[in-house]
């Protein structure tokens, strides 16, 4: 295991401590050379950022058959490094289950990024409620057959997910872990509202901060020409004119805004780890200082950004 500036956390209770930073794959391996994503996987070990989201993106609004996840597992391999070292996080999706099953998914998932299991994973969002108790055997099916080890959610509706808790303590099961959730300088209203704090904060579920930096706008400035998250709640107009003030206040902490957004998330307890789409080496490089950051200078990090959130008129139980 590599030195941390920053203590790891278990994604869920009683769990394994997982590297505070994670590399996604959305619009990411699709974007460098074979060569350059070898380099990432073995560099992000060495900074403590081995946890890789890898997804299939073939249905819904991803419905784009990308092979970014074909390529991670390509360069995983080639870049030899232990399957002990690192974690792996699936995504489940919603848009076609349950005509398109669980177990299929996650299996063709696996064959195509050449895996043997996932050590978590994901269930994705949806328009309509799923059928929690079928929801909550099934993922718990893939839990028993060694496919995976324990599952989250990623931007549920808040009763939603307190359902499938329900559901898993009734039935003697695994019930979702962490939520991963749009969490950010910029989006708070939902990680730290009245919806989904309580969980956090009584250690019912850990909080993974995901597009963090609005898909690139915080980091850099500019909207990507790319596809980019959703923008909840039409703000995005409103997430780009802060970045004067972000950039402003990373200067005087003398990091990258990426950096400082990611430190800005570590800062809060009930996360977990902060996921992030890097295409560069250097970007990685440049985001690790986020670990220094947060250990030295926290509290001064969330006081320094205390007044430029944009979300506090969206809803933070998650229904959109």
């Amino acid at each position: 295991m590599p030195d941390s500036t920053h203590p790891r956390c278990p994604l869920q209770t009683g769990g394994a401590p997982v590297p505070p930073l994670a590399l996604g794959s959305w619009n990411t391996w699709d974007r460098m050379a074979p060569e350059e994503a070898v380099a990432l996987i073995r560099r992000a070990v060495e900074l403590d950022a081995g946890f890789f989201d890898v997804a299939y993106y073939n249905m819904g609004p991803h419905a784009e058959n990308s092979t970014t996840d074909i390529l991670f597992g390509q360069a995983l391999r080639a870049s030899g490094v232990d399957r002990d070292d690192i974690v792996l996080c699936g995504k489940l999706w919603l848009w076609d289950w349950p005509n398109q099953g669980f177990r299929a998914q996650l299996v063709e998932s696996l064959e195509r990024a050449g895996l043997d299991r996932f050590d978590t994973l994901v269930v994705g969002d949806y328009l309509d409620a799923p059928d929690l108790p079928r929801l909550v055997a099934d993922v718990n099916a893939l839990i028993d057959e060694g496919l995976v080890g324990s599952w989250g959610i990623n931007n549920w509706r808040i009763a939603d997910t307190r359902a499938a808790l329900a559901e898993a303590r009734t039935r003697g099961l695994a019930g979702p872990a962490f939520a991963q959730l749009k969490y950010g300088i910029a989006r708070r209203s939902m990680a730290e509202g009245d919806a989904y704090g309580p969980l956090f904060a009584d250690g019912t579920l850990t909080l993974q901060a995901s597009d963090v930096f609005e898909g690139g706008i915080l980091a850099t400035g500019r909207t990507p020409q790319r596809k980019i998250g959703a923008d909840v709640g039409g703000i995005r107009e409103q997430i780009a004119a802060l970045y004067p003030e972000v950039a402003r206040v990373a200067g005087e902490f003398g990091v990258t805004p990426a950096a400082l957004g990611i430190a800005f998330c570590l800062a809060n307890p009930a996360t977990a780890n902060v996921l992030f789409g890097a295409s560069r080496l250097e970007q990685l490089e440049q985001n690790h200082a986020a670990l220094a950051l947060v250990r030295d200078h926290g509290p001064e990090v969330r006081a320094a950004l205390s007044d430029v959130a944009v979300d506090r008129d969206v809803r933070a139980d998650g229904v959109w």
